[in-house]
């Protein structure tokens, strides 16, 4: 069945180029499966004008605060347009990293130790024995991610200059391998092993080919395979999420050596994930037989206001 689907993209945070990316992928996609599409590069005004569209249903394509924490879910509920994946409250709890982390610890779900502090703290001195990592509350991704190594001369909160607030949250660095799981309703379709080619998957490297080699499916034991499943699957319930998410996990293999606590340890919950070319979760879908239209199709079929 034709509907009028409101694509949501662009916006104001600091994920807005990658945002207008994926917008326009699932635009052509909604448009390949006979819908009629209104895209929306999201201003301030854009409550009135999804309001005047008055769509069947908006696919939120945008990235980042506001558009992934809860705001403009909110609106959506306000307005009763059914919308995609997360509702308000699980989409604003996932976004606020030491709420989640918090969220999981109560599940049993390991994260790296942690605590926020004020970014003056962390100037002041090394706020913990490094390696260790600094991350704004609130971004997704990996904008404004720092990691402190041994030796680091630099002050890791003091240039460019900082965006992100006056609290941080430091973290302990957990070494070995990147993996991320793709969670689509109630199921884990799979796990991908990510190999940056610099010294973390940051920004550059999510969106940027050739910076990141992909491993699909993640080269683990079965039983490893399965835990990290596992994890992405809780996680994704923990929060309440609906629709597709994307958990972001650190798998160190190297459990007994010089004492450390080897396994796998969550770090976030990404409740919108990309879908552009280099994205991780129509990856992963597609090596599940699951194509990218077919996902958009699924992803709008799901759409609601499940607040």
């Amino acid at each position: 069945m034709s509907r009028h689907v409101a694509v949501l993209m662009g916006g104001w945070s600091a994920e807005r180029e990658v945002s207008l990316v994926s917008g326009a992928a699932v635009a052509e996609a909604l448009e390949q499966l006979g819908h009629r599409v209104s895209s929306i590069d999201v201003g301030r005004n854009a409550g009135s004008e999804i309001a005047e569209l008055a769509p069947d249903v908006v696919f939120n394509a945008l990235h980042g605060r506001y558009g992934e924490d809860g705001c403009f879910q909110g609106l959506l509920e306000v307005l009763g347009i059914p919308y995609t994946h997360s509702g308000v409250l699980a989409s604003a709890l996932a976004m606020d990293k030491p709420v989640a982390k918090t969220l999981f610890a109560r599940e049993g779900l390991r994260c790296p130790e942690g605590r926020v502090v004020h970014r003056d703290e962390v100037l002041a001195g090394q706020i913990m024995e490094a390696p260790y990592v600094i991350k704004p509350l609130n971004e997704g991704s990996s904008v404004g991610v720092k990691i402190v190594l041994s030796g680091d001369n630099c002050e890791p909160v003091d240039d460019a200059p900082w965006e992100f607030g006056d609290e941080v949250l430091v973290e302990r660095y957990i070494p070995g391998r990147e993996i991320q799981v793709a969670v689509m309703g109630d199921a884990a379709l799979g796990a991908i092993e990510i190999r940056p080619k610099g010294r973390f998957y940051d920004y550059q490297a999510k969106y940027t080919e050739g910076f990141a080699e992909h491993l699909m499916p993640a080269p683990m034991a079965p039983e490893h395979y399965r835990e990290s499943l596992d994890i992405a699957l809780r996680a994704h319930e923990a929060l309440g999420c609906r629709g597709v998410s994307r958990a972001d996990l650190r798998y160190d293999d190297e459990a007994g050596e010089n004492g450390k606590d080897g396994g796998f340890y969550l770090l976030e919950i990404n409740t919108q994930p990309g879908m552009t070319p280099l994205s991780l979760v129509p990856e992963i879908a597609a090596h599940s037989g699951i194509g990218f239209v077919e996902l958009v199709e699924w992803m709008l079929e799901d759409a609601g206001c499940p607040r």
